[in-house]
């Protein structure tokens, strides 16, 4: 390593200024959100109107020569200083642009590169300068580097390319790291407090008292690596309250509220599956372990989890062992919410035991997510089998039914049909969406064209998929048709949804047009149906100035019959101005 008086100045190294600190308070908790980085480690500044990708070529500019430099830590330091000048200051931008760069093959040039990258890792005193070793050591590192990045994921500003170098070596510390700087609630805290501590005979106990529902599925990943959930499990096989906190971390990762499907990112996704399945016999056959076991099977069935790496065989008997465990018989729970969930088990049990047992070349199906933890209703694309949005987008579900099924967006015409079939869960300016142009071409239907705009990095390239032209008619008839899945306040909604498409006459002639009409989000049970226009004004008419509102009409579910509640709905826009309702909200 160089000598201090060799380095750019005379700091420490974040290496060095990190260690210091967890040496002077060994037994003391993490520090919640890290340490703060030194004054000095921000060297250099952000150089105004300097684009990603002229970024990413400056850096690499100043790495590749020195990648197999004779003298590494003469390298180091210089393209410490270089990187200084650039103007790149954002880690994130140094670690990609690092970590794009193809090691050397040959191994002396190889271990060149690695003493490099390890140099700018132990003795940089920047930023950039420590960012651009992760980046160059996330594809050369060996389990010698685990202590030395352990420590510097204790740095606030330095735990996205610690994190993304060390989950490959150890993925239960990469966890841990992240957590110290994402934990937020008392109770994941002291969870994270024993696992830097090294207490786990604490472990399980503190696992345990987290909320019944950790926030969002990337915190459930990421606890379940930190705890090494399924070593848990072998070593406490009849823990019972470790099962069912199995099933629920597994159950949230997923979910496809969050910018990645976390479950294919979980490394070790099979094996939960596997010693889940095993013990599942062993829980309480309570409304909310059956919810979450058929959470899991609809998953396997149409979701990521179908994904992952399977042994052959093994996902559909898993698959088979959860159904038949999670089926309902007998009277629903007396509580409203258990009724719900009692419904929806029994509506998506007959739905999955309905699916071809032969996966036909294209099929679509409705997937609607466990009432107990709210999540999108989405439309699921299976080709082959196969989920067609999780592998070829990501960031998000398909489309609700609504939009693709309930308008005809995907039947097949002569005239070719740009079609949007899935959408990031933030919104598709933010991280994206999938498009596919649909026409027809004689005796076949053709999916092309795709379009990812704002999509993610670094997913393959999507074929032409041609599809029988008859084959594919009947199943767009057969889905537009089936209200399986459904239930009577969303059935309300479609239902308003169709009369006000066949009469939209209905809002027109108030100066309203029709907006978004479903289920509430939070309350399953009541329909809302929303439309925009002018406020009234006095004297009960159309205000001639100002922006136009949206409103929202909520019809709680009162028991008659979906048919009923719509028609009575159209027939009251019929009769009289929304805007005038009473229980209207604006």
């Amino acid at each position: 390593m160089s000598a201090p008086h060799e380095r750019p100045t005379l700091a420490p190294s974040l290496y060095a200024y990190a260690k210091g600190l967890c040496d002077s308070d060994p037994d003391g908790p993490p520090p919640q959100g890290g340490h703060p980085l030194p004054d000095t480690a921000r060297r250099g500044r952000r150089r105004p109107g300097l684009g990603y990708r002229e970024a990413l070529a400056a850096v690499t500019d100043i790495l590749l020569p020195l990648l197999d430099a004779p003298d590494p830590a003469r390298a180091a330091d210089e393209a410490e200083r270089a990187l200084a000048t650039t103007g790149v200051v954002r880690e994130q931008t140094v670690f990609a642009a690092a970590a794009a760069i193809e090691p050397p093959d040959e191994p002396a040039a190889r271990a060149l590169a690695r003493s490099f990258a390890r140099h700018l890792v132990r003795t940089g005193t920047t930023v950039p300068g420590v960012s651009a070793g992760l980046g160059l050591l996330s594809r050369l590192a060996e389990p010698e580097d685990i202590p030395y990045l352990r420590v510097l994921g204790l740095l606030d500003g330095l735990v996205h390319p610690v994190d993304a170098t060390l989950a490959p070596l150890d993925p239960p510390a990469a966890a841990l790291v992240w957590l110290i700087h994402r934990t937020q609630g008392e109770e994941l805290r002291g969870l994270v407090e024993a696992l830097a501590g090294g207490d786990r005979a604490a472990v399980s106990d503190r696992l345990l008292k987290l909320p019944t529902e950790v926030r969002g599925p990337e915190v459930a990943r990421r606890v379940t690596e930190a705890v090494d959930l399924v070593g848990l499990l072998r070593a406490e096989p009849d823990h019972p309250g470790l099962l069912a906190r199995a099933v629920r971390l597994l159950a949230r990762m997923t979910s496809s509220l969050d910018y990645h499907a976390e479950i294919l990112r979980y490394g070790a996704a099979v094996h939960l599956y596997e010693t889940v399945a095993a013990h599942v016999h062993r829980l309480p056959r309570d409304v909310d372990h059956r919810a979450r076991l058929l959470t899991l099977a609809l998953d396997l069935h149409s979701g990521a989890s179908y994904l992952l790496p399977w042994p052959p065989g093994r996902r559909e008997a898993i698959h088979r062992t959860l159904l038949d465990t999670a089926a309902w018989h007998g009277e629903a729970p007396a509580d409203a919410d258990g009724r719900r969930r009692a419904d929806w088990i029994r509506r998506t049990a007959r739905q999955l035991r309905a699916a071809p047992a032969d996966a036909p070349r294209f099929r679509i199906e409705v997937a609607v997510a466990d009432p107990g933890d709210p999540d999108v209703v989405e439309t699921r694309f299976l080709i082959d089998g196969r989920p067609l949005v999780p592998e070829a987008f990501g960031p998000g579900p398909g489309l609700s039914p609504e939009g693709l099924l309930d308008s005809g967006a995907l039947r097949a015409t002569p005239e070719p049909r740009e079609v949007r079939l899935a959408e990031a869960y933030c919104t598709e300016g933010c991280c994206g969406a999938l498009y596919v142009t649909v026409r027809r071409e004689g005796e076949h239907v053709v999916w092309s064209d795709w379009r990812r705009p704002g999509g993610p990095a670094g997913r393959p390239d999507l074929p032409a998929y041609r599809f029988d032209a008859a084959a594919y008619d009947a199943e767009i008839a057969r889905v537009e048709h089936d209200h399986g899945w459904t239930w009577p306040a969303r059935l309300t909604a479609r239902l308003i949804a169709a009369g006000l498409r066949d009469r939209p006459d209905l809002l027109t002639r108030w100066g309203l047009r029709k907006g978004w009409i479903s289920t509430d989000f939070r309350e399953p049970d009541t329909t809302l149906v929303t439309f925009t226009g002018p406020p009234l004004g006095d004297g009960g008419r159309s205000a001639a100035e100002g922006e136009p509102r949206q409103f929202l009409w909520r019809l709680p579910d009162d028991g008659a019959p979906p048919e009923e509640r719509a028609a009575t709905a159209l027939s009251r826009l019929a009769e009289d101005d929304p805007r005038g309702y009473p229980e209207l909200r604006g």
